[in-house]
Order: C-alpha cells, then structure tokens, then sequence
C-alpha cells in the first residue's frame, strides 16, 4: 500500500552500497556511547581503521571496581584485640621491603613461604600483588604501633584455591606470618586471627564467610 504520508518521496532516495554519492568526510570524530573514535582511509587497499579511545569515566569507573575487591583495606583502621589495639597496613615496598625481606629469610618462616632469597625476589612478590587487579592486599600487621606481622588478605573466590573448595562469591583469605619469635607460641596467632576475620566480616558486608589454607606442617 503506497504511505498516506504527503511528504512521502519528496526526499532524497536512500543512498545503496553501491552509491557513487558523495561521503561524508573520514576524518570527523563520530559520537558513540562507547568513546570518541575517527574513521581514517589510510589503507591503499581502502579499508577502513579505527582510532578508538575509551572515555576517562569508563577508565576511573573500572579503576574503581577493581581497588574495590576488597572494600578498600587501607582504610579499616585499627581495631581492638585481647592483645592490643591491631590494624593491617598494606604494604609500602620502598618502607618495608627491608623488614619483610628480613623475616622471608627466617628458617622458620622460609620453608612454608618459599621467598628466601635475595631482596628481588621478596619485592616482585610484593609488586605483583600491588601492582595486580586488586584480588589480594599484602599489609604489614602492626600491634599497639610496632610491626609485627606479615598479612596477605584476598578474594579466594577469585584464586586458584577456588578450584579445590565450594567456594561462595566474595570468600576472602588470609595468609600470614609473625616475624619475630617473640610473637610466636603466646596465643597471639589466634587472637589476630579471630580480629581479622571479625573485622573482614564488618568490613565487607558482601562477605559471608572467611578461608584459610594452612599448611600442615606448620604447628
């Protein structure tokens, strides 16, 4: 049936493919809800390419989701503990890589962490983990102002070790060490422990449940 339209056919007919008319210029940026991109002819063989550049707001946004795997540790603060007022500090490399490559290098500590070695071998560990997606934290644990233990909190729903439990969305994990043997063998394990996992517990509503995956040989 022909249009009721009276303003039918008064246009131009749609270009085709085929069109010889003429083209709008290459070269203008073109609007789209994915960023700003141009169309250059730059190809003898006349294919196209495309100039794509995300916008800055899609970049913060997703630099955003990612430090916010783990609810932004570094500012949880201190909390309260039979033992002392307790907060993890994540890792400052050009402060702490001296003490953390230190305890590293402790027998006692060596063969569980498996980072004895020279200090490049502790640093790439560290800035791996900063440098990552925002899965794990690394956090130097400091009691009553002193440093004293070595922390690595991280999304296990997102790890490896997801693949050999039911893991549940938004687990996280703990690894650790005391650094000095004077904080080993007086309870202080347990009491940190049960602080962090509380305290991951408040901080990270999205999470229902702490993990661990201690090694068996380490009593």
């Amino acid at each position: 049936m022909p249009s009721t339209d009276a303003t039918a056919g008064a246009g131009p007919a749609p270009a085709r493919q085929d069109s010889a008319g003429p083209r709008a210029d290459a070269t203008d940026p073109r609007p789209s809800p994915f960023g700003r991109f141009t169309v250059e002819d730059d190809d003898p063989d006349g294919e196209d390419t495309l100039d794509l550049q995300l916008p800055d707001d899609f970049l913060a946004l997703r630099a955003g989701a990612t430090a916010d795997l783990l609810g932004r540790l570094a500012t949880w603060g201190p909390v309260a503990t039979p033992v002392g007022s307790f907060q993890l500090v994540p890792v400052r490399v050009d402060q702490d890589l001296p003490l953390v490559h230190r305890w590293m290098n402790d027998p006692a500590v060596a063969d569980f962490w498996g980072l004895a070695g020279p200090r490049k071998r502790t640093e790439d560990h560290l800035r791996a983990q900063l440098h990552g997606d925002g899965r794990c934290t690394p956090c130097i644990g400091v009691l009553d102002g002193t440093p004293m233990s070595y922390w690595e909190i991280y999304r296990a729903d997102l790890d490896p070790l997801a693949r050999h439990y039911p893991a549940r969305p938004h687990d996280t994990g703990i690894h650790l060490l005391f650094g000095e043997a004077a904080d080993r063998g007086r309870g202080r394990g347990s009491a940190l422990l049960r602080a962090v996992a509380d305290l991951i517990l408040d901080r990270r509503p999205t999470c229902a449940r702490v993990v661990a995956e201690p090694d068996l040989r380490n009593t």
